[in-house]
């Protein structure tokens, strides 16, 4: 009788966010195949014990130090190892005992622990779209330098991913990321003005973290994706473009030298993209919904209000640009978005925030790794004293 193979041995970076949960489901769904190795969070110590608890991990992690003693003594009775703190985060990246590593930690956090997996010649299922904003250049240098496969699991980028399946001959044209516009799609400066936290934490079709959430309301999201998309696929600025598609069932589309495009569709739902990635290259069966296409007679799409979503505007500028603006841009973003969610300043304030830091920070062509941390520490203490943070 053929032996079952070996199950592939998942590390969860950042377990306990939106991504990070639903990757548990999938590996719920197909435990005969996949396996959970380590898992890490930064903050919430009660959900990665329960996690832990039920998954049965060879290694955790919880970023905050004065969570250790807790998670420790939670799960003393079990074989389970326990570590803390941001290093302990790259050297669990650096183990040799997973098979692919799922790059879900929210922000310039998840840069270091991936860029360890990637040199270990790991593959990575990444979900982190900021590890290539900051620093896109060395982390796919260093990928391609140690063979370690970089799969996307943003939507758009594993829509993308799937279209570009079979198509290796064949240049791309331009990609088209769609966005669905978020909540406030067709207002004017004069409404977002008076936008609130909890209103922009709407997201009218997907199920995502705060962060990402406030990033597609001010469409910084797509900007930073524009960025994503050009390392991941080794593209100029002027092919990647962006549409409104606020049904969400397009994910992104590819077009090819003759004309061509092809375009990946379904429902919005995570679980897909984290699924494909995780067991790439198989399309296994699940029971997540279908669509139903004459449940949508119209899929429309429109051009980006640049004017009033200034976010967008600035990351293409900062693609445009190159060198450490997108590094400066994403800092600046982070601290400003944290900085909405505790009520400390107004929806457009984000906006202004970037800029005034895009503005002030050194801009580099062609930094060393050091200097996209300098860059990114520089900016983002800026930032919070422009805020008074």
């Amino acid at each position: 009788m053929a032996e079952a193979p070996a199950k592939k041995k998942v590390a969860i970076f950042g377990s306990t966010g939106s991504i990070g949960t639903q990757a548990l489901d999938v590996i719920k769904t197909y435990s005969d195949l996949l396996e959970v190795e380590i898992l890490t969070a930064q903050t919430q110590d009660e959900l990665l014990v329960q996690q832990a608890l039920e998954f049965q991990p060879n290694v955790v992690v919880i970023g905050d130090p004065k969570k250790y003693e807790k998670v420790k003594a939670a799960l003393t009775q079990t074989d389970i190892k326990v570590f803390s703190g941001e290093a302990a985060l790259e050297e669990v990246a650096d183990f040799d005992t997973y098979d692919i590593m799922l790059a879900a930690i929210v922000g310039f956090a998840g840069l270091k622990p991936t860029l360890k997996a990637v040199s270990k010649g790991k593959m990575v299922a990444l979900a982190n779209k900021e590890t290539l904003v900051v620093a896109g250049d060395i982390v796919m240098k260093t990928a391609l330098e140690n063979r370690a496969p970089i799969i996307p699991v943003d939507s758009e980028h594993s829509a993308i991913f799937q279209c570009l399946v079979g198509e290796a001959r064949n240049p791309i044209e331009k990609v088209i990321l769609t966005a669905s516009g978020g909540p406030f799609l067709g207002k004017k400066p004069n409404f977002l003005v008076n936008v609130k936290r909890d209103h922009a934490l709407q997201h009218p079709n997907w199920s995502m973290g705060a962060k990402i959430t406030i990033d597609s309301a001010t469409l910084m999201n797509k900007g930073l994706e524009m960025i994503e998309a050009k390392w991941l696929f080794n593209l100029r600025p002027d092919q990647i473009e962006v549409v409104i598609h606020p049904q969400s069932i397009i994910h992104s589309m590819v077009q090819f030298e003759d004309g061509s495009i092809k375009a990946q569709l379904g429902l919005p739902d995570m679980r897909l993209p984290i699924q494909y990635a995780l067991c790439f290259p198989d399309r296994l069966k699940n029971d997540l919904p279908r669509i139903n296409m004459k449940r949508f007679p119209a899929l429309s799409f429109e051009e980006p209000d640049l004017k009033t979503f200034r976010n967008l505007a600035l990351a293409m500028e900062s693609l445009e640009k190159g060198g450490n603006a997108t590094c400066i841009l994403n800092a600046a973003n982070e601290i400003a978005v944290w900085a909405f969610l505790k009520n400390r300043i107004g929806f457009l304030d984000i906006t202004a925030v970037v800029e005034k830091t895009l503005e002030k920070i050194t801009f580099i062509q062609h930094p060393t790794l050091q200097e996209y941390f300098d860059s990114d520490g520089e900016a983002r203490n800026f930032a919070a004293s422009i805020m008074k943070l």
